[in-house]
């Protein structure tokens, strides 16, 4: 794996940052936020809420009471959701994000 990352640009042992997402599991958002992470090498936690309305409910309040999934938290900060997070990497933002320790 260590030689993939290589040839492939990535670097996990930059990644410091504590990430956490809100998914559904057949959503594609959801599916698609976590292939960005992934090719970025971090790793994160996941709360999968299929169904769970208590779930939803901590989301939404940590969220500024959005609903839809996913939900992404960089070190306790709202990102957004797999739009926003891959706005984010198009104009470059999203790799300093990663790189933060978090506090």
């Amino acid at each position: 794996m260590e030689f993939l990352n290589r040839l492939l640009g990535r670097d996990p042992d930059a990644v410091k940052a504590n990430i956490e997402i809100y998914t559904w599991q057949t959503c594609p958002y959801c599916i698609r936020a976590k292939l960005l992470l992934w090719w970025k090498g971090a790793s994160f936690t996941e709360y999968k809420i299929d169904g769970d309305e208590a779930a939803r409910a901590t989301m939404a309040e940590r969220s500024s009471q959005r609903r839809s999934v996913p939900q992404i938290f960089i070190n306790d900060s709202h990102v957004g959701g797999c739009d926003d997070l891959y706005a984010l990497d198009s104009k470059g933002q999203l790799d300093p994000l990663l790189t933060q320790v978090a506090s």
